[in-house]
């Protein structure tokens, strides 16, 4: 095969970005403040919607932010008080917390080691017996070790305590899994787009209830530029507090627009649209994380989450004998980019980011090269 002058992008973000995605980026400018705009703005809502699993009729809102998904950490703890429970059992969870000490929170911190989740046994005995809390932050899918945090059983413990704000970060979930943030009862929700999305970095988009904007509004330094009641009201007026990233908007209602049409699933599947779009979405990312569990299976190599606990948009695969580095720079020369183990588990683990555009085909060549690699590298090994 010829290689790509760029390898596709197996990475857990940024990943792939399709070609017509990348067209919407190179559209000509116009004034924020211009009916143009209003109109671009417009056109996200709906789908936002369905991306957050909003209940028809919800009084939740959405929003869309110029920065990075790490700003809108800090933007969801200057709307909450003082007393924070956070859960940390990865990188990001970690920055989380880190956010929260650094705003002067009064925090408590429960942590579990990476590739694992705090259990929520554990999480509902904090609430209970060291709270009450304001708020608890969590990240509902873990990047640097593919950990998902099941949604359904997190929101049985914190309904039991509904003066908790749950706050979480959905930055490699959202557009990958089902959040029904109504149902679970959870107050802030943010994700930056460069992941399960799709896109180019540069946005943020967000949910709040409705009682997570009332209390913010009452609070008061909450900053300017990160101010979560700026950030939402600015958005339902259509007037962001500052020039946004106008390109990545356009980029942004493009793609929401075509997941919510069926134009990015197989073609057994086109012809669902809304609701049923997005999950047909979800169905998909779910059977590329089967395949890829399978894969690792067939080459002795074991996942490093249990299986309760797996991401259906990245695949955390524990090295064994292999040679991380080396396998990434050879299926890197044959167009093909994988993404190495996070901090602490770098060359222990590699990790694949089946998410966002990619197919089921595409994932089926990777991983075809990936055996071939692997054995070309055990039996160089045998050799020795």
């Amino acid at each position: 095969m010829t290689n790509p002058a760029k390898p596709i992008l197996w990475i857990p973000g940024p990943t792939e970005v399709r070609p017509e995605i990348l067209a919407e980026c190179a559209r000509p400018m116009i004034g924020h403040r211009s009916k143009a705009m209003t109109t671009l703005m417009e056109r996200l809502d709906p789908h936002l919607k369905f991306a957050f699993g909003l209940k028809d009729g919800s009084d939740a809102s959405v929003a869309v932010h110029t920065c990075a998904g790490t700003g809108l950490m800090e933007s969801a703890l200057l709307g909450v008080g003082l007393r924070v429970l956070c859960i940390v059992n990865g990188a990001f969870s970690k920055r989380f917390h880190e956010i929260a000490v650094a705003l002067g929170k009064d925090v408590v911190k429960l942590a579990a080691p990476m590739g694992s989740q705090v259990p929520f046994a554990d999480i509902e005995k904090a609430l209970r017996e060291q709270g009450p809390f304001d708020a608890l932050t969590i990240v509902s899918n873990e990047t640097s070790t593919g950990v998902r945090t099941p949604l359904a059983e997190l929101a049985a413990v914190t309904k039991k305590f509904p003066q908790t704000m749950v706050l979480v970060d959905f930055v490699s979930y959202i557009a990958g899994a089902p959040i029904d943030f109504d149902a679970h009862g959870f107050d802030f929700g943010f994700a930056g787009i460069q992941k399960a999305l799709a896109l180019p970095p540069g946005l943020t988009v967000a949910a709040a209830s409705k009682r997570y904007l009332e209390a913010a509004k009452a609070r008061k330094g909450r900053g300017f530029y990160l101010d979560p009641v700026k950030v939402f009201e600015g958005h339902a007026e259509r007037a962001t507090m500052a020039t946004p990233a106008i390109s990545l908007y356009y980029a942004l209602a493009k793609q929401l627009e075509d997941i919510s049409a069926g134009v990015v699933l197989p073609e057994n599947q086109r012809g669902k649209t809304g609701r049923a779009a997005w999950q047909a979405r979800f169905d998909e990312h779910t059977r590329m994380q089967q395949v890829t569990e399978a894969w690792a299976a067939s080459n002795d190599l074991e996942m490093l989450p249990a299986p309760a606990l797996r991401s259906t948009t990245i695949s955390c695969i524990q090295a064994g004998d292999l040679d991380v580095p080396a396998l990434i720079t050879a299926l890197k020369a044959q167009g093909h980019e994988l993404g190495n183990g996070y901090g602490d588990l770098k060359d222990k683990t590699f990790r694949i980011g089946h998410m966002g555009d990619h197919t089921e085909a595409g994932l089926q060549a990777l991983l075809q090269l990936a055996d071939d690699v692997i054995a070309a590298q055990r039996a160089a090994k045998a050799r020795v």
